[in-house]
């Protein structure tokens, strides 16, 4: 059972992983677009949307995957102990 719990383990922490790495993808991305097309905005007005469009995106995306990532670990024996089960009987039966 150790072993189950081990890797489970290491597929929930590279899960959380790749979920935090797209978020800083994701800032760095907004952000980027954002400083380069700043001096191209003529208006104040629109300025202020889309600064402020830009971080309800940073904001909501940032708080969906902290939400995902707290679900994973409540659950993640029955989620990855799913998963490594259909995957070791995928092993089994030669389809992998």
């Amino acid at each position: 059972m150790a072993d189950l719990s081990q890797r489970i383990e290491t597929m929930y922490r590279s899960d959380c992983r790749g979920a935090w790495t797209l978020v800083a993808l994701l800032w760095i991305t907004i952000l980027f677009v954002l400083i380069m097309t700043w001096p191209y905005i003529p208006d104040t007005t629109i300025a202020l949307v889309v600064a402020v469009g830009a971080a309800a995106i940073l904001l909501f995306n940032t708080a969906s995957i902290a939400a995902m990532v707290k679900h994973y670990e409540e659950d993640k024996e029955f989620i990855y102990g799913l998963d490594i089960k259909h995957l070791d009987a995928m092993r089994e039966s030669g389809r992998m």
